[in-house]
């Protein structure tokens, strides 16, 4: 199948979004999940803007092994030189060169005629043949260029050697039929196009929202690059987003017809990177990779996605590389996510019971925004009336610091009122307490999950510990509450064998085998 390539600004444009400043070592990291992702391109920077921008250029060239890296560069001398020096050690190097066509931009920018636009561009792509074969040029704000003289200074960056030619929309100005009707209207009109196989790139910004819309136009009117970030940043409103074009293509592939090298499975995990280097929150909604776009709260559409995915799902979120969608559980979710969750928590309720706890489900979610996997542990615990503890924390003393064996001695107080007491060493304090406990109890689980969060202000702040235990394919959580945090721990830990131990001795009665 035919490809788009997928020309990456993240580290140029995207760079360029207030507060996003990335250093070099971020640079490098981002570039290499790029290179993971299966980008075509990168563009590394802006090389003449800063030494900084340079040396992060130059490290990039060096490091990356598959795609071809990319420099910015005005039409001037001494920008295009340094471009080159960037880029030079790439193995793949690629000099990208500007200059401003508009009317607005020739009048109230560079203040020059035509003539001089055209001499220039020139000029500079002929000067950055020294340095790669592999030109890009783009006459900025292509979209509001007349089309007369777009066809003009296409066909003579064309002949000067400009293998690429991309036609911007710089201020996200553009609408998805003008913007196509470019692309088609300089591919009937200059034959040079085809008969030396340039490739057509869009680079569409969101002043407008329609980014990615004006892209997807491109593509279908020949264009065979797109210039895009991950998680859309840019100037001002950002860019089209990578992720979003990536996937239209790949699920409308019944459309579109043409696919993209792009590793989807490795989006999300490329999204976070970007979103943390430069901290740039992804918005909930954002498609693809926002943290809504693949949960469901609605009551219909839980039911729907538990029957069958894809009556609500266009996308297998394996597909952009997470484990699967998630049901958020609010006011507005149905008996069958509500069932479906007590079953992932361990739960084996009757239709009684489970009607029972999904009534105080539904007044609680009045309540709160979104009601979490311990709130419903409370609710199930409740309707199977484990509350009563089999071990309680009886006392606890443990050892630790730079040179000591971390060692905890644990004695817990059973349900007949009997102490028990057991030391064990471990890999810290809070592994002995663990170590100390799973001795006293006979129950051997696996930790999957440990969180720690101050509830309350001040040096004697309220500590909770939230943890999750594997058993026999089974998960539960346990919470423990106190001002000493490896208190919490063991309170935590305890709580969550008893309620396990409760569960399994249940199960045990049910089956008849106690």
């Amino acid at each position: 199948m035919e490809t788009v390539r997928i020309f990456d600004t993240t580290l140029r444009d995207g760079e360029q979004s207030p507060g996003a400043t990335l250093n070099l070592q971020e640079k490098l990291e981002i570039a290499r999940q790029l290179e993971a992702l299966g980008v075509d391109i990168i563009e590394a920077g802006f090389p003449i803007s800063s030494p900084g921008d340079f040396e992060a250029v130059k490290a990039v060239a060096s490091a990356i092994t598959k795609s071809t890296v990319c420099g910015l560069s005005r039409c001037i001398p001494a920008d295009i030189d340094r471009a080159g020096e960037a880029v030079k050690g790439a193995k793949y190097p690629r000099i990208h060169v500007f200059c401003a066509t508009s009317k607005i931009h020739r009048d109230h920018k560079l203040r020059k005629g035509k003539e001089d636009i055209i001499r220039i561009s020139v000029e500079s792509i002929k000067q950055a043949l020294q340095y790669t074969t592999d030109i890009e040029f783009s006459p900025e704000d292509a979209s509001r260029t007349e089309l007369e003289f777009l066809e003009e200074i296409t066909q003579a960056a064309i002949e000067a050697g400009a293998t690429t030619v991309n036609l911007p929309d710089t201020v996200g100005y553009a609408t998805p039929k003008s913007y196509g009707e470019v692309f088609a209207h300089l591919i009937r009109k200059l034959p040079i196009i085809r008969e030396k196989g340039i490739i057509l790139s869009s680079h569409c910004h969101d002043d407008l929202g329609m980014a990615v819309a004006n892209s997807l136009s491109a593509v279908e009117n020949g264009a065979r690059q797109v210039e895009c970030t991950i998680n859309g940043i840019g100037e001002r409103a950002g860019n089209a987003s990578l992720e979003e074009v990536v996937m239209a293509l790949k699920v409308r592939q019944d459309h579109y017809k043409i696919g993209t090298r792009i590793d989807t499975t490795k989006i999300c995990p490329t999204s976070r990177m970007v979103s943390t280097l430069t901290g740039l929150t992804v918005q909930r909604n954002k498609a693809i990779v926002g943290e809504n776009a693949f949960a469901h709260e609605a009551g219909i559409h839980q039911d729907g996605v538990l029957k069958f995915r894809e009556t609500y799902e266009i996308m297998d979120p394996a597909s952009v590389g997470l484990a699967k969608s998630s049901l958020v559980l609010g006011k507005h979710s149905g008996r069958h996510a509500f069932k479906e969750r007590v079953v992932q928590l361990g739960y084996n309720l009757t239709e009684e019971q489970c009607e029972k706890a999904f009534a105080k489900f539904k007044a609680l979610a009045d309540k709160k925004k979104e009601v979490f996997d311990e709130d419903i542990e409370a609710l199930v615990d409740d309707q199977l009336e484990l509350i009563h503890q089999l071990w309680q924390l009886a006392g606890m003393q443990v050892i630790a610091g730079s040179t000591a064996i971390p060692t905890a001695t644990v004695s817990l107080q059973e349900s007949d009122g009997q102490v028990i007491q057991d030391a064990s060493i471990g890999d810290g304090p809070v592994d002995a307490i663990f170590s100390a406990i799973q001795r006293l109890t006979g129950v051997h689980v696996n930790l999957t999950d440990f969180r720690i969060r101050a509830i309350s202000k001040g040096k004697e702040a309220l500590g909770e510990v939230q943890i999750e235990l594997e058993h026999s394919g089974r998960k539960i959580r346990g919470r423990g509450l106190s001002t000493d945090i490896l208190e919490a721990s063991a309170l935590a830990y305890l709580a969550a064998i008893n309620r396990m131990r409760s569960l399994n001795d249940r199960v045990k009665i049910i089956n008849g085998t106690v």
